[in-house]
């Protein structure tokens, strides 16, 4: 599978991108707050309003100018944000964000003579971002040979082998040298940087230029195994077809430099702070607007942001007629979900099921959602498709199988679910989650309590801090007459979960069991004071829990006709 940025490469990248904020007493006090709460919350639009505005009361003031260009250039907007970043510039203020924008005009007008004039003492993004600039930029001017010059001279520092090589070989591919392109590739198959996503489609087509169209297939099936999503089958089908692909990664030498900003932001993405690779992303995304890759990590910052809206907006950015259309309309509904939107996300993504009928991951994004709302049988439904449409055995079924098993079991169609539980785990037979549901569900069941407790406990050895887990456990020695056994897990429990209603009812039920009466109704309190009111789908039932405090647990298991408390014999 294609793999991500190794942590090594990532710090030898890693940087400050701004100055902690420091307040003015010549900063009008409202603006300033208002701005610096709205950078707190990540609100960029309100942050740029409030910062300009403490900015023209104060206009030589770095923090300000610092603020106002992050927030200006979080939004995309680095139009705006380029007149505060030339004036930082102007004024000596070292500054990487305003770096950035200002070196993403001069690369918008194509002047690269300045761009190779600045001074990378002052005016320094960090080694890496300079020099691959440096070495596009001598592209642009026309010297070949001094670019990739530059590129090796990149590569020679430590850490930055790969991101050097990569970009060498496109800028190799983009003057049609696919051999020598090939060959960089060829030499550095364990390079994190060259196993990305968009290295081994940059190899694909490569390949496909010499006409080695059975070996960038070998090439997708080895990088990305069986999952090949719309984009990459698209891929793939040419090939079979014994189509030339086009090399299209970089078309330019702005194209080029665009790569460079992705190429880091997507290292840094987990990394660093979101805002700050959001910087990146939003600047590849301004010298390409067709770098797709790029749209969509600036939507999925936003929505690790919690800036919901300017998500969905971004997402709506990729085109219809994109490959990757379904990646983006997937992240809108998950993003419309984030911000309390279920019913617009069901609608996209119910729309998308019908545009992308044969896409597992498209049905069960519905039937997760579906659920999640409660509406149990249309998620079935969902996840029929989906596993309609998996390969027979591939072990990605076993979620799929979960969770309609769950939702099954909802709707208290035990012998499916129980049927759904036990195909989950025979594909993946240590599976915690599906252990712990399906044994807690037996013990529920009063079914097969020792196969039921030989699950629990398997499931625990894999999430020894696993609350619910641990719930588990502690339930099922109850059930069983195990009181005393019972008491240290149902402990644990709560003290992994202390405000969970369900977890607190069975630490008082197992309390009670053991003759700790004023613990156990202490506990059901508890219990009773976390029950949301709205949750209806919730194991804590309210009334019964009162009335074990009003007669005790005894008094509601004889009128509810369960068997008596019994503390089971050595014997069993």
């Amino acid at each position: 599978m294609f793999s991500t940025i190794s942590r090594a490469a990532t710090v030898a990248i890693a940087i400050v991108l701004a100055a902690p904020m420091v307040a003015s007493e010549n900063v009008g006090s409202g603006a300033y707050l208002a701005g610096r709460h709205a950078v707190y919350s990540s609100d960029f639009a309100s942050a740029a309003r409030y910062y300009t505005l403490a900015l023209a009361q104060d206009i030589d003031n770095p923090q300000l100018m610092e603020n106002v260009t992050l927030s200006q250039t979080a939004l995309g907007q680095l139009k705006r944000a380029l007149p505060v970043a030339a004036r930082m510039e102007s004024l000596g203020i070292r500054s990487q964000i305003a770096h950035m924008v200002v070196i993403a005009d001069l690369i918008v007008n194509e002047d690269y003579e300045a761009l190779l004039a600045r001074d990378s003492d002052t005016k320094s993004v960090g080694d890496l971002v300079d020099g691959l600039l440096s070495a596009w930029a001598q592209m642009g001017n026309g010297s070949v040979a001094l670019a990739l010059e530059e590129f090796e001279a990149v590569a020679k520092q430590s850490g930055l082998s790969g991101f050097a090589l990569y970009h060498k070989a496109l800028a190799l591919a983009l003057e049609g040298e696919f051999e020598s392109a090939e060959e960089i590739f060829a030499d550095q198959d364990n390079s994190q940087s060259l196993l990305t996503r968009r290295g081994l489609v940059a190899r694909v087509q490569i390949l496909s230029q010499l006409g080695r169209n059975d070996d960038a297939l070998e090439i997708l099936a080895d990088g990305f195994s069986s999952q090949l999503d719309p984009s990459l089958t698209e891929l793939a089908d040419r090939l079979a077809a014994g189509e030339k692909l086009p090399f299209n990664q970089v078309t330019s030498v702005r194209d080029g430099m665009a790569e460079v900003f992705y190429t880091i932001g997507a290292a840094l993405n987990g990394e660093a702070a979101d805002e700050y690779t959001l910087v990146y992303a939003r600047v590849a995304g301004y010298l390409r607007p067709d770098h797709i890759e790029a749209t969509l990590l600036s939507a999925q910052l936003l929505d690790s942001l919690g800036q919901y809206g300017l998500a969905v907006e971004t997402y709506k950015k990729i085109p219809r007629t994109s490959s990757d259309y379904h990646a983006a309309e997937l992240g809108r509904a998950e993003a419309l979900r984030r911000a309390a939107k279920p019913d617009a996300a069901i609608e996209v993504l119910e729309r998308l099921a019908l545009d992308n009928p044969t896409l597992p991951l498209v049905h069960s994004s519905l039937g997760d959602l579906l659920r999640q709302q409660e509406d149990y049988t249309k998620a079935i439904s969902a996840y029929d498709k989906a596993l309609e449409f998996t390969e027979e055995g591939d072990r990605s079924q076993w979620f799929l199988l979960y969770a309609r098993g769950i939702s099954h079991e909802r709707l208290d169609n035990w012998d499916e679910s129980e049927a759904d539980f036990r195909k989950a785990l025979e594909l993946n037979p240590d599976q915690p989650q599906v252990l712990n549901y399906l044994g807690y569900s037996l013990v529920e069941k009063q079914g097969n309590m020792d196969e039921a407790l030989d699950m629990i406990e398997r499931a625990v050895a894999a999430r020894p801090d696993s609350g619910y887990i641990i719930d588990s456990l502690g339930w099922v020695l109850y059930r069983l007459g195990r009181y005393e056994e019972a008491v240290a897990p149902m402990q644990k429990a709560g003290e992994l979960l202390p405000i969970d209603p369900v977890v607190n009812d069975h630490l008082g039920d197992v309390f009670w069991a053991v003759g700790r009466k004023l613990e156990a109704e202490f506990q059901w309190k508890r219990a009773l004071s976390f029950i949301d009111p709205d949750d209806t789908d919730s194991e804590a039932d309210p009334d019964r829990i009162r009335r074990k405090i009003e007669v005790g647990l005894d008094q509601v298991l004889s009128e509810d006709g369960d068997e008596p408390l019994k503390v089971v014999n050595d014997d069993g």
